[in-house]
């Protein structure tokens, strides 16, 4: 998923390897194989797809190193603490002064997203009216922001969207278009905190704050609470951190609030001090670790109460090693999830899925496509729209597994190798080809998915290598290669 902000800055850790990439004069040997050499295309249409390649196991096997610990959590945590130093998209909370200004909070609302200028369409293939669109505008309230405020915190109770303008209304650019809402940003997980700083005209909404976006979300989906009750709970220990795609709580009648609900993966969320043979919300406990999640009272106020995440759903008692061995194990984890642009259809986007993925081994990175690309944080190679051919594919040539490639609005990450083909997984909505007869054949992925870098096409005269504008390694600590 890409956004608005943009900036396309040139970071000096990977000078000297581009420097050396730019003296390739010919484009690799095994890459003129690759090309020149058309992959089957299988009854699937999925081009050169095997069943055998479906298993985590067959990438890791070979895979150089694949046990190897990339980056220590000591590492991780404090470029997660430089990441929000120095990456402008992303919102230290605890650095919130106590009063925010009416300046800072438009700011906010206003640069997230303009009133639409353009005709939009709903789900029914409708033209969506003029008047619709002013009322949900209007709903922001803006002349309602106080000169002066307290500075509130909250949490997430559940997962939750986080829309652009205060409305549940999907719209589309396209007639008949039902899959990407233009309204729709992101989401919350269950725990995550933010800052709460204004509330819809109808008073439905709270425009939020969180660490890596600011948007509007459901007001029931927030419990406000205080300061240190929010910040600190994603500290306290011990814990357990969601390693599967999106496992369940048991079923409670007891709590509601709390039954069936969905952990999605890399959420951390402490144990309940509570007893260990007493039932809880009417189970015994033994059979499952107890959770101490965030409920909203009736008067909108923050608790806590305990919940059962069975022991056979997949969770660990701290964040995964950072080794590629698990960076494929959790990105293959999401292998033909729906695709759901800003996370919608209770999915994800490309950009939404690699962040979970590295959130599952502590690894934070920006929201979007446009940020992750670009942030100063990572390690990474940039390349121009005239940057050579041979350049490009010599950077291909020595992607290692996680490495992220991006192109415009869109993040892949690097699975391995076949025959000196690269091969990416990557959550879509679109993927294409060029067939035999030189036609474009389209793939129609629309989920999770796993593909062949080469092949993949931007229309019938360009390639996604074409395309590609950074390459990120964020298993690498930038520092450590700075000194």
């Amino acid at each position: 998923m890409t956004e608005h902000r943009r900036n396309w800055m040139a970071l000096p850790t990977l000078r000297a390897l581009a420097v050396a990439l730019a003296l390739v004069v010919a484009p690799a040997s095994a890459f003129d194989r690759t090309l020149q050499t058309p992959l089957p295309v299988p009854p699937s249409g999925v081009i050169g797809m095997q069943d055998a390649y479906f298993a985590p196991e067959f990438w890791i096997a070979r895979t150089p190193a694949a046990d190897q610990v990339l980056m220590t959590p000591a590492a991780i945590q404090a470029r997660n603490a430089r990441l929000l130093q120095v990456d402008d998209s992303m919102h230290d909370l605890s650095a919130l002064p106590a009063t925010l200004d009416r300046a800072r909070v438009a700011g906010w609302i206003e640069d997230l997203a303009s009133p639409p200028s353009k005709p939009l369409w709903d789900e029914t293939a409708k033209p969506v009216p003029k008047a619709t669109l002013d009322a949900i505008v209007g709903n922001r309230a803006m002349g309602a922001i106080p000169a002066s405020q307290p500075t509130r915190f909250g949490m997430a109770v559940q997962r939750t969207a986080m829309r652009a303008f205060p409305t549940e209304l999907r719209v589309f650019n396209r007639q008949g278009e039902t899959d990407i809402d233009r309204f729709q940003e992101s989401a919350l997980f269950p725990g995550d905190p933010v800052a709460i700083v204004h509330a819809s005209r109808d008073a439905k909404w709270l425009f939020v704050v969180s660490e890596r976006y600011a948007a509007w979300v459901a007001a029931t989906a927030i419990a406000e609470g205080g300061r240190d009750a929010v910040l600190g709970y994603g500290a306290r220990t011990p814990y357990r951190i969601v390693t599967g795609a999106k496992p369940h709580t048991v079923f409670t009648r007891e709590e509601p609030r709390l039954s069936e609900l969905q952990l999605d993966m890399g959420v951390r969320i402490p144990l309940a001090n509570v007893a260990l043979d007493k039932p809880v919300n009417g189970q015994h406990p033994y059979a499952s670790w107890i959770l101490d999640l965030p409920v909203r009272g009736s008067d909108g106020r923050l608790g806590f109460a305990p919940a059962l995440l069975p022991r056979n759903a997949d969770s660990a008692a701290d964040y995964l090693p950072l080794t590629r061995a698990n960076l494929i194990r959790q990105a293959f984890r999401f292998l033909g999830e729906r695709y759901g642009w800003g996370h919608s259809y209770n999915g994800r986007d490309c950009s939404g899925f690699v962040s979970e993925v590295y959130r599952s081994m502590g690894v934070e990175l920006p929201r979007n496509t446009s940020d992750q690309s670009v942030s100063p944080a990572f390690d990474r190679i940039h390349f121009e729209t005239d940057t050579p051919r041979a350049t490009r594919m010599a950077a291909v040539d020595a992607l290692d597994v996680g490495d992220l490639i991006y192109i415009p609005g869109h993040v892949m990450m690097f699975a391995g190798r076949i025959d000196g083909m690269p091969w990416v997984i990557h959550d879509t909505n679109g993927g294409s080809f060029l067939g035999a007869d030189g036609t474009l054949q389209p793939m129609q992925l629309n989920g999770v998915s796993l593909t062949p870098l080469v092949p993949l096409r931007f229309g019938k005269d360009h390639d996604y290598i074409d395309r590609i504008t950074n390459i990120v390694r964020v298993a690498r600590d930038k520092m450590k290669i700075i000194q």
